[in-house]
């Protein structure tokens, strides 16, 4: 496969004879489909299988596919009652851009499908996407799902921890900084933020331009518990991971490793290092991919290990994309916990809505678009009942330091506050946050002040559609 170019994880697509696609191998060695991000890869290659199939049934070459045929599909994937797993809008819009990748790719004419026409997008792509968990239901999905706890509040006995610090402190830091997955899942070591800011609550640090989807480095803000939990995975956790690595060879069986002889300060750090040949080499350190970080060591009281902060059990860099995996068996976990054995013989997407309430479902994203929605109601709080700013000063506040969609557009990195309020915080608006807040009662005790919080979240969820939050439920777990 190397000979020919394909690289781990590229997909080969195979005709029902069982002869490999010419034409659709051509695609994914050409430059369209190679510079995609390897879960795009993944994803795309899934979306154009099915397209295939469909195609194939119809006796219809992917390069003679017309409108009509993807009308069809369409129709199929969103809409034909006969179909038991239909999608919504914002996976087609994913399913549109693939099929428009390779049609332009094959120079296909007229395109049967552009994700660039209005018609060719669905109307409900962006709230689909929209996914929260308010505080509180983060607390019991972490507690069922990565820390073992049953209904009683403590760990099932025989529960195995053994990558329960590593997952906690992932959570943590990505529900603390609105990281995407990527971001927060290919951090370096010597990037975990430890600088303070003037309060002392919050860290900050640098996000690498190669690992963000805008290509463009950042700079991000975690709390100072979250940080203080990743480096308690660091000194625990990851610390046995790489020591049994190291005793075992692993790390000595690895061709591409580099090591780090040098990180340079200043406003573009350069990370310097030096490979098995001997041969040195260099790059800036916002420059450096997910991958290629996953090559860097550093030397060790034992001897070489990772500079990738999240390893394996193995104590090997973990790819991004593995915690998706991580958070589908939490999901799984809380399931099995939560819900009766008739009640999970039914799929989430067919459960009833009391059912699956019952039950917190979270994937990384979600903790982003958790994190967005904490960091909007505290700062309106903050505003509407802390400050007490009438609406002139707090006009005249926006003016000087930005209004909360602006400061939450900055800390997710958007390069729009229109697609902040679009993609994030859009469903909400119709509930007058400045109204529900200013009924909540405030009180100069910090406990109180959490509790009024819980009730702000407790009723965004009632009256608001994707935001989770698990009231009666707690109330019996902590009983």
């Amino acid at each position: 496969m190397a000979r020919i170019g394909l690289k781990p994880g590229d997909p080969v697509f195979v005709r029902p004879d069982g002869t490999v696609d010419a034409g659709l191998l051509d695609f994914v060695l050409s430059h369209t489909f190679r510079n995609l991000e390897r879960e795009s890869k993944r994803n795309y290659s899934t979306d154009i299988r099915l397209l295939l199939d469909f195609l194939s049934s119809r006796n219809v070459e992917w390069r003679q596919a017309t409108q009509q045929d993807l009308d069809d599909f369409r129709d199929w994937r969103c809409e034909a009652p006969e179909n038991p797993e239909r999608v919504g809008g914002t996976k087609w819009d994913r399913e549109a851009a693939a099929f428009t990748k390779l049609f332009r790719w094959g120079e296909v004419r007229p395109l049967p499908v552009d994700i660039s026409r209005r018609e060719d997008r669905a109307a409900d792509s962006v709230s689909s996407r929209v996914s929260w968990l308010t505080p509180r239901t983060w607390g019991l999905w972490s507690d069922v799902g990565l820390r073992g706890h049953i209904r009683g509040g403590i760990p099932e006995p025989g529960w195995d921890s053994r990558t329960e610090i590593r997952n906690t402190s992932f959570v943590q830091l990505v529900l603390s900084s609105a990281l995407r997955r990527q971001e927060g899942g290919s951090l370096l070591v010597f990037e975990v933020p430890t600088q303070r800011l003037r309060h002392g609550r919050y860290c900050h640090g640098q996000i690498a331009g190669a690992v963000t989807r805008s290509k463009n480095s950042r700079v991000f803000y975690a709390s100072v518990d979250a940080v203080g939990q990743v480096e308690a995975y660091v000194e625990s956790e990851r610390a046995w991971a790489v020591q049994r690595a190291q005793a075992g060879g692993r790390y000595e069986r690895l061709p591409g490793m580099r090591l780090i002889t040098r990180v340079t300060s200043g406003v573009k750090p350069k990370v310097e290092w030096v490979d098995r040949n001997g041969v040195v080499g260099g790059k800036e350190l916002s420059r450096l991919g997910w991958r290629e970080r996953q090559s860097l060591f550093l030397e060790g009281p034992e001897g070489p290990e990772p500079a990738y902060l999240w390893l394996t059990e193995q104590g090997l860099p973990m790819a991004p994309d593995r915690w998706n995996g991580v958070f589908r068996a939490a999901n799984l976990r809380c399931e099995r916990v939560l819900l009766s054995e008739k009640e999970r013989t039914v799929t989430r997407d067919l459960r009833l809505t009391e059912v699956r309430g019952k039950s917190p479902y979270a994937t990384p994203h979600s903790a982003r678009h958790s994190a967005a929605l904490y960091l909007l109601i505290v700062l309106n709080q903050l505003m509407e009942t802390r400050f007490g700013l009438s609406q002139g000063e707090r006009r005249d506040f926006a003016l000087l330091f930005g209004d909360p969609w602006w400061l939450v557009k900055t800390v997710l990195g958007h390069a729009d506050v229109e697609t902040t309020k679009r993609h994030y915080l859009a469903p909400v608006a119709h509930l007058q946050l400045e109204s529900i807040l200013a009924m909540a009662e405030t009180t100069d005790d910090g406990d109180e002040q959490v509790a009024d919080l819980d009730g702000v979240f407790a009723r965004l969820a009632k009256e608001s559609a994707g935001i989770q939050d698990i009231d009666a439920l707690l109330d019996r777990a902590a009983s």
